[in-house]
């Protein structure tokens, strides 16, 4: 794919999101300037001048649905692929050789006829407000905590049917063979936070404070500041999947 074609892809989709996801940006304060790529990255900035109260709930209210709303920014320009983080993660949350609950892709930008660059997404659990994976849990096994929305798994009462890595739609999750459980993301919830530490061992092992993470509920986070700065365009990945995902990404 050329450059010419990638320019024709960037405002492609946009009428054709669905007008929940539009009315859920618009009251964050946040104008949709273009979906990439067939629909799997949206963009997104500042609305106007004013910076608006943001509203990632999945019912289209304006208040936030969970205190803390645990959100993560990823500044996906600074990520050197050190993978740090993932040794970190694997340290912290004791994940298997064959497994992971972040990881890193990497892809290549056209920048000229004959010129690429090469770029690193940091991925992991979007701890989404309208969670695929948990509507799909025959279980209940998987399910998005009602204080902190953050979408959790417990191993007692996974059957192993792997329906929620098939939902998924950032493949998010693996099997763990050693407690016949799916396995994934959950912010460092019961290694970390519920300990009271305030970030994830990914963002603390993180040399170049490519991922930020925090309360989005709260004007004064970091989070809440990169997300409403008036000068960025922030995204989500797969927008068009309904999902409201809680991960957003930036360049600065």
């Amino acid at each position: 794919m050329n450059i010419n074609e990638l320019e024709k892809l960037q405002n492609e989709g946009i009428d054709k999101l669905p007008s929940i996801e539009r009315r859920t940006f618009l009251k964050a304060g946040l104008a949709i300037t273009g979906v990439f790529m067939g629909g799997t990255v949206l963009s997104l900035t500042l609305a106007g001048k004013s910076q608006a109260k943001v509203s990632t709930e999945s019912n289209g209210t304006s208040s936030f649905p969970y205190s803390p709303h645990y959100s993560m920014v990823m500044r996906q320009n600074r990520c050197i692929d050190c993978e740090r983080c993932k040794e970190a993660c694997v340290k912290t949350n004791h994940v298997p050789s064959y497994g992971y609950r972040t990881t890193i892709l990497e892809n290549y930008k056209i920048t000229g006829p004959e010129e690429t660059e090469r770029i690193f997404m940091p991925v992991l659990c979007n701890h989404c407000n309208r969670p695929p994976c948990v509507r799909v849990c025959p279980t209940k096994a998987t399910y998005k905590d009602k204080k902190t929305g953050i979408v959790m798994m417990d191993s007692k009462k996974c059957i192993g049917c792997k329906t929620c890595m098939a939902a998924c739609p950032y493949n998010a999750r693996y099997f763990n063979e050693e407690t016949r459980a799916i396995d994934k993301c959950n912010f460092c919830f019961d290694t970390r936070l519920s300990k009271g530490k305030k970030d994830t061992a990914c963002v603390e092992a993180c040399p170049a404070d490519v991922r930020i993470f925090g309360d989005l509920s709260d004007t004064d986070s970091e989070v809440y500041k990169l997300i409403h700065a008036a000068d960025k365009i922030v995204w989500v990945l797969r927008p068009e999947t309904g999902a409201l995902p809680n991960v957003y990404y930036m360049n600065d």
